[in-house]
């Protein structure tokens, strides 16, 4: 009888210790799985997208979306305005809602900002704009600015006007706007006319936006063509994908794009190239839309609190037609 008391009380022992110890194994199991988890959490950006207007957006949205191939340790958010400010603003909120640990904005317009920036800024999200710039009242609303300087963009254009034609000459203009607001628009106008402030005879007779779409450019060099058509020898279009629709309205319209009228436009899509080539337009003051790996590089320097520069430019080149069937094999948009 004793024999058997002493047999289950080593039994029981035996039982209690082993709770113990598998107790303490799984405590030390999830807790070396928590602290895996934490080390292996990806960084999150939200990235809000102008829309798809053109083949330069989609160039540049192909680029950002690589992000998580370049780095894994990343994970891209990503949504398309459609050309629409309030699109964006609710995709921010959404972004700010899902806790992403950054933002990257490209703007569609340049004002109107201030309020949902600042809801970013209180929930302690940075955030970086990309491509085109904002006017807002407190610059610590975003960490800093990732793009190309429009307005040196339209003195390029300019520039290049001079050096053909010489500051004498007498020409009629017409533009292409890109979208009314929007950062692209207003610094390559900008920079536009004040590099032909100094030529006297340099007039442009005709302006309207064309909304940075290919479709809209042809619409409104129709009718450009049906009101100065005789009249207009330089078409400066803000975008490429403008100057392709307006190269189809010349021809239609009996003239020869980049003979009868010397074309210029901004942006370096391979279709404008190839336009470039066959000589229906003369050059163009690339916008480099390849912004991924910049915007990677970018976020990490914020995400890790170090400094970066306000406004981290992007390298470009101009290109004139006799260069282009050089260059067009090295187009990668």
């Amino acid at each position: 009888m004793k024999s058997k008391k002493i047999i289950a009380f080593f039994s029981a022992a035996i039982l209690v210790t082993s709770m113990f110890v598998g107790c303490g194994t799984k405590t030390t199991t999830d807790g070396a799985k928590a602290t895996s988890t934490d080390a292996s959490k990806k960084k999150v950006i939200g990235f809000s997208q102008v829309g798809a207007e053109s083949g330069w957006r989609t160039a540049e949205t192909a680029s950002i979306k690589t992000i998580p191939t370049l780095d894994p340790t990343f994970e891209l958010k990503f949504s398309d305005g459609q050309q629409k400010q309030e699109n964006q603003i609710k995709a921010i909120r959404s972004f700010i809602a899902q806790k992403v640990d950054i933002i990257a904005l490209d703007p569609v317009v340049e004002n109107g900002w201030d309020t949902v920036l600042k809801e970013a800024k209180d929930a302690k999200i940075p955030v970086i704009i990309v491509d085109r710039g904002v006017k807002v009242s407190d610059q610590s609303l975003y960490a800093g600015f990732l793009g190309s300087d429009m307005e040196a963009e339209g003195k390029k254009v300019a520039k290049i006007l001079v050096d053909k034609f010489g500051k004498d000459a007498k020409l009629n203009i017409a533009e292409i706007q890109g979208t009314v607001g929007s950062s692209a628009m207003v610094g390559r106008q900008k920079g536009f006319k004040e590099g032909i402030a100094d030529c006297p005879n340099y007039k442009i007779v005709k302006s309207q936006t064309g909304d940075f779409t290919r479709a809209k450019g042809k619409e409104v060099m129709e009718a450009f063509m049906k009101l100065d058509g005789n009249n207009i020898n330089v078409l400066y279009s803000h975008n490429d994908d403008m100057a392709i629709g307006a190269i189809q309205a010349i021809e239609e319209a009996g003239k020869k794009p980049g003979k009868d009228i010397f074309i210029l436009a901004s942006d370096g899509i391979k279709e404008y190239f190839q336009a470039m080539v066959d000589g229906k337009a003369n050059a163009t003051v690339e916008c480099n839309p390849l912004l991924g790996p910049q915007l990677l590089e970018t976020a990490k320097l914020v995400l890790a609190g170090k400094p970066i520069e306000r406004w981290v430019k992007s390298k470009e080149g101009v290109f004139i037609a006799a260069q282009a069937a050089k260059e067009l094999p090295n187009r990668k948009y």
